[in-house]
Parts: structure tokens; sequence; C-alpha cells
């Protein structure tokens, strides 16, 4: 399946290519003009199931810009994904005093250390885009991944291999959920910026949910 921005940059060829057939066919100016007269009309290919368009020259430019002007569903998933991400960190500092795993504990300094700035990351581009930083549309729990108050009062009073064990358990749902919410916004949202934080959620955590089942 196609992109957003791959199905742009398709476009924009396509585009081209009309310019450079329309521009080679001879005839009078009448022909030439578009109906605004501003130069040579082109054949814009329309999205899956729409007819194609016949567009001024200066609006087949404007058309070629990529336009990534966030969405609902951008802010939304940097709302949530900070509160997401914000979970995980409560979970990762218990590591250091409750496991017996230098492997649990090192996994949780890692997952901390690349999720704090992605908090920082996200809640800057909520300010730079005029979104408030709390997320007041959606249930805490009902996220993709969220563990329960109970599971994570239940991790706070394990100790040693049932912490380890709990801990990996309740993470890799976490993560899982997290790849989840990136993976939809990449076919929801519009914005390149969440896009690219969404890529790396994926990247990183999918890694990270590999490991961590084998550490099981």
């Amino acid at each position: 399946m196609l992109s957003r921005r791959t199905s742009r940059r398709l476009t924009t060829a396509s585009v081209a290519v009309a310019v450079l057939a329309l521009g080679g066919c001879t005839g009078s100016d009448d022909e030439t003009k578009s109906a605004s007269g501003t130069g040579p009309s082109v054949i814009a290919p329309g999205k899956p199931g729409e007819a194609a368009e016949t567009l001024s020259a200066e609006e087949a430019a404007k058309q070629r810009t990529d336009d990534d002007t966030p969405n609902s569903a951008d802010v939304d998933y940097a709302r949530m994904m900070v509160e997401h991400h914000t979970q995980a960190l409560e979970m990762t500092e218990l590591a250091p005093k409750r496991t017996e795993s230098t492997q649990v504990k090192r996994l949780a300094e890692r997952i901390a250390a690349a999720q704090g700035p992605e908090i920082d990351s996200m809640n800057a581009w909520l300010e730079s885009h005029g979104g408030e930083k709390k997320n007041t549309g959606h249930d805490h729990e009902a996220m993709p991944g969220m563990a329960t108050e109970a599971q994570l009062q239940k991790l706070r009073a394990a100790k040693g291999e049932a912490f380890d064990e709990l801990f990996l358990k309740l993470m890799i749902t976490h993560h899982d959920g997290a790849v989840t919410m990136a993976t939809d916004v990449k076919a929801q949202g519009n914005n390149l910026q969440i896009e690219e934080m969404a890529d790396d959620v994926i990247a990183q955590q999918t890694a990270e949910i590999s490991r961590m089942r084998d550490m099981s």
C-alpha cells in the first residue's frame, strides 16, 4: 500500500507529465488557455475512484505542494501518546529497586531514556500547533496497551522474579498498543512530523517487543 506522501509524489509526477503532453500540442491561443486565462490547462489525475480534473497551471502548481496541516488524528495521537509514554515511565521507575534481573533493569533504562525525550517533543509539537497538552477526550484505560490501575498496583507490590515477569508482560502489551496507535495515525493523520514520530515509535518499540519476548 502506498503511503500518503508517496501518493502525493506520484500525483506530482503525473501532473508534470500532463503538463508536458499538453505543452507539446499545437493549437490556437484559445485552446491553450485555461478558463482563468493564466496559461495552459493541466489534466490532474483524480484520487482513487474520482475523475481527473482540468486545472490552470497556477492551480496545478498549488496542488503539487504538499500540505501537511495537522488534522484531528495528529493532535489526538500526540495527546494520547504523551499519556501513554508517561505510564511507561511510571513502570520503568519501579525497576531499579524491584528487579533482580540486570537485563530488565537495562531495558527499563533504555525505555525511559527514549520515551522521556519523545514526551518533550510531542508536548512541544502540541504547543506549536495550538493543541492542549492534556488529553481530555479519551478514557485513560481505553487507549491500546494501557495497564489498569489494578495491574499497576500489583506491579508496585511485586519484587524479584515476580516483578520481572509482570513487568515484561505489561510492557510488551504496552508497546503493542503504542505500535497500534502509531500505525493508525500514519493512515489517518496528515502531518509529516507526526508521521516521522510514529515511524520512530514503530521501529523502536517493535525491536523492544522482540527483545522482551526473548527475555520472558
